[in-house]
């Protein structure tokens, strides 16, 4: 988790877009969104977030291959504090890893 988000930033996760869409509900949490093709559209409050993304090759380390979605994520009308609030969250439910 970071301490300060841009209004705008792009992301590369390692999951396919099968997973991304199987964990963005509850990423988003309580929020109204709505989806569309590669695209999804957040309200926050009085503003908004827009998610866009597509799928990159695969990263490649000796035999192991891991899937790469780029994400583009693009703040509006959202203060420093809303948008740390929110990516707070989101990025605790996107977490993946092993201990």
């Amino acid at each position: 988790m970071q301490s300060f988000y841009e209004e705008r930033f792009e992301r590369e996760m390692g999951c396919t877009e099968a997973d991304w869409l199987r964990w963005l509900p509850d990423a988003i949490g309580d929020h109204f969104w709505k989806l569309q093709e590669n695209a999804a559209g957040v309200r926050i409050g009085d503003g908004a977030l827009g998610l866009t993304w597509r799928t990159g090759e695969p990263r490649v380390i000796a035999l192991m291959r891991m899937p790469r979605l780029l994400v583009r994520f693009r703040f509006a009308g959202l203060d420093e504090a809303q948008r740390h609030a929110f990516m707070k969250r989101f990025d605790l439910y996107m977490q993946r890893g092993g201990g």
